[in-house]
């Protein structure tokens, strides 16, 4: 069986600097790879990315090296809005990525300009968890039925356990034929991560787990409870609407890429099937990926 790992979750910027909730949100100085993150100085990527770009090109390099054959790229407040540059790169490797378009919804009106931006991107990215907890306005959902009649994906985060999930099921029941991503496991290290996940027992709602091992990150690699947590969220709604995302690249802060998805592919607990879907099969058929490169694996210089 041939190996497919894909990346549901993932970022990609070359400038980040942004204003959210009146704090900026910058690279601190050429030369280096931190930056001013509310207030605090954070390792945002790698070290030896010290030109603050955080590049499709770079992110290929570890994705053919960790043997990922296609990454989701989504989008976030604290990035900046990245409408322009993930238009090129999803022209340039529209084989290799799916992007995720975003608007300003912090501000009223955005509905204006939502059009342009839905035929632009194949999904749109709400980082709901960064607005009021009541999010979904009347100008919300004109953007979901919007979304639903063009046949494009929402990729959404929630705010912590259930406080925003009577919310989604409005959404699922005005839009039932909407596919729909929910991000960060359901913030599974949260009370109440478990109703999150229950969403997907709807036909076109899917979960996928980017940034789960920034979540266990306190119990570090091979993350056991993140394990445990993939495993009981299969029993409430079935592996098959589980997928792995890495949140590349703030997460290879801590740990490399492939550390990101092999602490799964090692598992004793999970069975090769389970390891399948969770892993890229999901993927592959939830966001519409064609035929994929089968990367052959190459061994390091200390083998």
């Amino acid at each position: 069986m041939e190996k497919l790992i894909i990346d549901a979750h993932s970022h990609l910027w070359l400038t980040q600097d942004t204003v959210v909730d009146n704090q900026r949100i910058c690279q601190l100085e050429p030369n280096r790879s931190r930056s001013l993150f509310f207030g605090e100085e954070r390792q945002m990527l790698p070290p030896y990315m010290i030109d603050g770009q955080n590049t499709a090109e770079r992110f290929l390099s570890n994705m053919d090296y960790a043997q990922v054959a296609a990454a989701v790229v989504t989008q976030e407040f604290i990035d900046g809005i990245q409408n322009s540059y993930l238009i090129q790169v999803a022209n340039r490797y529209p084989d290799r990525f799916f992007t995720f378009g975003m608007l300003d919804y912090r501000h009223a009106g955005f509905i204006e300009v939502a059009p342009s931006v839905v035929d632009a991107f194949k999904g749109i990215k709400i980082p709901a968890a960064r607005l009021p907890k009541q999010f979904l306005t009347d100008e919300m959902m004109q953007l979901m039925h919007l979304l639903e009649q063009n046949g494009k994906i929402l990729g959404i985060e929630l705010q912590d356990g259930d406080a925003q999930v009577g919310q989604m099921e409005e959404i699922i029941q005005e839009c039932p034929k909407l596919k729909i991503a929910i991000g960060h496991f359901g913030m599974v290290t949260r009370p109440g991560w478990i109703e999150q996940i229950r969403l997907a027992r709807h036909e076109n709602v899917y979960i996928e787990s980017g940034g789960i091992t920034w979540l266990f990150n306190d119990e570090f690699y091979p993350f056991p409870s993140a394990i445990r947590a993939i495993k009981e969220a299969a029993h409430e709604v079935g592996m098959e609407k589980l997928m792995w995302g890495s949140d590349y690249p703030r997460t290879i802060t801590a740990i490399t890429y492939k550390m990101s998805y092999d602490f799964v592919e090692r598992s004793p607990e999970l069975t090769a099937d389970e390891k399948a879907m969770f892993l890229g099969r999901n993927a592959k058929q939830f966001f519409g990926f064609g035929d994929l490169p089968n990367l052959p694996y190459i061994k390091n210089m200390s083998e």
